[in-house]
């Protein structure tokens, strides 16, 4: 390799980087500026090329992100001298287009738009249009807003790619049909959009969490934003119960984020982690919030939601010092009633392993069969390793052997490949 070629492939990884951290921020901020989202991911797709042309000759800039919106908004005003129709708008646009910092601090006192002056919150709430089903706007934001790709998002929804890339193709066709503006909806509005944002925000939680492909157990990144999100709800609606109540199992799921991989990245499992290691600050936030959710369901005269349920059971696991001490039984008895009032067979299966720890791995086994006949999560990796697991309890190794190889077949991330495909080998046909 040549001297003039060397820097290249550490510039080129800088790109791809700052792309994946940076690309939803980019987005929310371009379709704010130019009305159309469509328009924005073609900016931006402009200056991602961009940076993989001039960064390996240049050089990293100090600031990668701020280089990229800077630069697609330089192709903005390019596209807008190219077109007749927004040819009027230059003038109005240009300006802003080329002086108002990126992601700028609001100034104390004043409100953008309804009191929600992060970016990627405000398209959340504007791409969550009721003129679109629930499903058809979380799947439309995760994709255009959270950054998730086709893929991780089928993943989340446990069904094929091509269902979810039909749902994108659709859900944009119906804003463009409709007429739809890209615009921050009036306060009287955001309430019936919060469902499908706290969804949108739990499943970038949730991404990053557990990773659903790539090397790493973790994208620290995509948990940072969603708890960031999930905080400046609270502010922005202190009422909403819920909006407290999936703060709150954030807050305490983050808290283990450090105990949950070591030093060579491989994953460690709830029961082994070191709970000395657990951040007792995100504790007590997530404690906090999971009070206030309670008292404003209880003003309500509501029952609690599906995040201060899920945040219960996340609690629990926190107030023992040792697995041993983990309350099972209180356990499993939120989680009957997260499936009476929201069922869904990863409900189900979570409460499997919950009976399991009460009843033994029979009645598990036997819960999870149940959900397994159904055919629902025939795809999905975690039944067959939670399966897997329970035979193994139950002395079944060869059959245990062929769960945990499915479930290695089935996931997309490598340090859960590794972790599959140890048990299986400790599980010898």
């Amino acid at each position: 390799m040549s001297h003039d070629q060397a820097p290249a492939q550490p510039a080129v990884r800088a790109v791809e980087a700052a792309w994946r951290i940076e690309w939803p921020q980019l987005v929310a901020g371009l379709t704010r500026l130019v009305g159309d989202i469509d328009t924005a991911e073609d900016l931006a797709q402009d200056a991602h090329l961009a940076a993989l042309q001039q960064w390996p000759r240049d050089g990293v800039p100090p600031n990668p992100g701020a280089w990229l919106m800077l630069t697609a908004r330089h192709r903005a005003i390019d596209r807008i001298r190219r077109d007749a129709l927004l040819a009027g708008k230059l003038r109005l646009l240009e300006h802003e287009l080329l002086t108002e910092p990126r992601s700028a601090p609001p100034i104390p006192g004043e409100s953008l738009d309804n009191g929600i002056s992060d970016d990627l919150l405000r398209m959340m709430f504007t791409t969550c249009h009721p003129v679109l089903s629930q499903l058809a706007q979380v799947t439309l934001t995760l994709r255009m807003v959270g950054g998730l790709t086709t893929e991780e998002i089928a993943r989340a929804y446990v069904v094929p790619k091509s269902t979810v890339a039909q749902r994108i193709v659709r859900a944009k066709r119906t804003i463009k049909d409709n007429h739809v503006p890209y615009e921050v909806p009036d306060n009287s509005e955001l309430a019936m959009r919060l469902d499908a944002v706290l969804e949108v925000i739990y499943l970038i939680f949730n991404e990053g969490y557990a990773a659903t492909s790539g090397q790493d157990w973790m994208r620290a990144e995509l948990c940072d934003d969603a708890l960031r999100l999930a905080r400046i709800l609270t502010g922005l609606l202190p009422t909403e119960p819920e909006v407290h109540g999936l703060t709150a199992l954030l807050e305490l799921q983050a808290s283990r984020v450090h105990a949950r991989s070591d030093t060579a990245r491989r994953l460690i499992l709830l029961p082994d982690q070191d709970r000395s290691r657990w951040d007792q600050l995100f504790i007590r936030r997530g404690y906090a919030a999971l009070g206030r959710a309670h008292a404003l369901a209880l003003q309500r005269r509501a029952p609690s939601g599906r995040y201060a349920l899920q945040a219960a059971i996340a609690a629990v696991h926190t107030m023992a010092a040792t697995p041993e001490e983990t309350d099972w039984r209180r356990i499993t008895g939120l989680y009957a009633l997260l499936a009476d009032r929201f069922p869904s067979p990863i409900v189900e299966l979570n409460r499997a392993v919950a009976l399991t720890m009460v009843l033994g791995p029979a009645a598990g086994l036997e819960l999870v069969d149940a959900v397994a006949a159904s055919g629902v999560l025939d795809s999905y990796h975690l039944l067959h390793a939670v399966r897997g697991d329970l035979l193994v309890r139950l002395g079944r190794r060869t059959e245990a052997h062929t769960e945990f190889v499915r479930a290695a077949e089935l996931t997309a991330n490598a340090a859960e490949q590794s972790l599959l495909h140890a048990r299986a080998t400790d599980s010898p046909r």
